[in-house]
């Protein structure tokens, strides 16, 4: 337990200290006018309460990442406590307080517009097309299996089918509807239920006091997975550390904050608060599969959430800690498919004042999202692949979100070593990856070594171009 506290510790510690230098590098602007004012218009921009945005902000980016994503992190042993910890600090947070005071500083643009300005026209168009697919695919994949969880807790009468069309149906009233009438309203009663399972399972355990290993124990390092830590765990690892999707919400929030300071609350503050879930649900997953290799060979993450919550908490604790697991995909789900549509809206210059006009890109968009999870259900491996390719992409959204950053930071004349060095990083996770991923996993299926020496290639590449640009501006 003592690694598991000073890992909490660390995480806290971040978000005050880390937390600070970024924002002054950044230098909010107190007296600046934010979009929700001067853009005002009563469906996307509206000024509302920061307690409340930051509570939206949490669930936005709180999906499946945290809570399965750690879960499964957690086969590769205690190094999944320094990738959430180190991860969240330096990378994730700093990305998703940068991207979102990036958008509030260009009127609540789009990711995919912030990126175009700094990476040029040609990036642009690439991330459009890549953050709607993206943003549909986690759509999709956060149906799946908060549907499952609710049919193991719920009459035999609501089943698969029943649940994944109640969740659509939530989803489309939450994309097309104003955010304070259904997602303002709603999130305080999902964040309440999410942090009551947080909260249960970390006081079991300090209650239970389960035989943990120690990082300086022999062994405690051991990969218990059958893929190496370097790219896969990176990867599985996704929500609870860095993620590219995360800057794709955060022009939600940023059209709805009343002031420029209340940005490392609420984006810096909700990433670390997610780093925490992870955290907590790697340790009961590392406790979990060391009961030994039956438990181990689980490969689907909801029965063990299913199976601690329940031997932890009890039947009515296990009910509610469901809830709150069930919450958190369907609350990234619902604004996944609004950010959708309005990235569409922004590059088609379509007005969402008028609901038809709502309504007329929402309808492909959903029609996406229904054709991948129809596929997930008739391919005997279909939720594998496709979240292989959501975390993947998700992954790879960050690098490009991180040199936007990095380049902004050079013009600017500031550090911008605080996300040259994560941009560095997650380049070579993201290349070395997808070489090395299996072919029925979207990857190529290459040696290890060789998938190392490709992603390192492309990491070489990638600063030489930086320098290189960088040299060009001081001419």
């Amino acid at each position: 337990m003592i690694t598991f506290t000073f890992a909490l510790l660390l995480l806290i510690a971040g978000y005050f200290v880390y937390g600070k230098i970024v924002e002054r590098i950044f230098q909010p602007d107190p007296n600046r006018i934010t979009p929700a004012y001067s853009k005002e218009d009563g469906v996307d921009y509206i000024p509302m309460p920061a307690w409340r945005i930051f509570m939206i902000q949490f669930l936005n980016i709180a999906g499946l990442g945290p809570i399965f994503g750690a879960i499964m992190g957690a086969k590769f042993g205690i190094a999944s406590y320094f990738w959430i910890v180190f991860g969240c600090i330096f990378a994730g947070a700093t990305h998703d307080y940068l991207a979102g005071m990036l958008s509030i500083r260009h009127n609540g643009e789009s990711l995919s517009e912030i990126i175009g300005r700094y990476l040029g026209p040609t990036a642009k168009q690439a991330m459009r097309a890549f953050s709607v697919f993206l943003l549909i695919l986690v759509g999709a994949v956060f149906v799946s299996q908060p549907a499952k969880l609710m049919v193991s807790i719920t009459p035999d009468w609501m089943n698969l089918t029943f649940w994944i069309i109640v969740i659509f149906t939530y989803y489309l009233l939450a994309t097309l509807l104003p955010i304070d009438k259904i997602i303002g309203k709603i999130y305080p009663l999902f964040g309440a239920v999410l942090l009551f399972m947080a909260v249960g399972i970390v006081a079991m355990l300090y209650i239970k006091h389960p035989a943990m290993p120690e990082f300086w124990q022999p062994g405690a390092m051991q990969n218990m997975s059958k893929d190496p830590i370097l790219p896969m765990m990176f990867i599985s690892i996704a929500c609870g550390a860095i993620s590219g999707f995360h800057a794709t919400q955060s022009p939600l929030m940023a059209r709805c904050m009343k002031n420029e300071k209340l940005g490392r609350p609420i984006f810096f503050g909700a990433m670390i608060t997610e780093g925490i879930v992870a955290l907590i649900w790697a340790a009961a997953a590392t406790v979990y599969f060391h009961q030994g290799p039956e438990f181990l060979a689980v490969k689907d993450a909801a029965i063990v959430v299913k199976d601690i919550t329940v031997q932890w908490l009890g039947t009515f604790g296990s009910v509610i800690a469901i809830l709150g697991v069930v919450a958190a995909p369907i609350t990234s789900g619902d604004t996944a498919l609004r950010s959708a549509r309005l990235t569409v809206a922004d590059f088609m210059g379509i007005e969402q004042k008028t609901i038809w006009k709502r309504i007329a890109i929402c309808l492909p968009i959903f029609g996406g999202a229904i054709a991948i999870l129809i596929f997930s259900y008739i391919n005997a491996n279909g939720f594998q692949i496709i979240w292989r390719y959501f975390a993947w992409s998700n992954q790879t959204l960050s690098i490009f979100t991180l040199w936007t950053i990095t380049v902004y930071l050079t013009l600017k004349k500031k550090p911008y070593i605080i996300t040259l060095l994560p941009a560095l990083l997650m380049t070579f996770v993201c290349t070395s990856f997808i070489f090395l991923a299996k072919n029925n996993e979207g990857g190529f299926g290459l040696s290890q070594n060789t998938c190392y020496l490709i992603g390192g290639a492309f990491t070489l590449l990638s600063i030489c171009y930086f320098w290189y640009w960088k040299m060009k501006q001081k001419q």
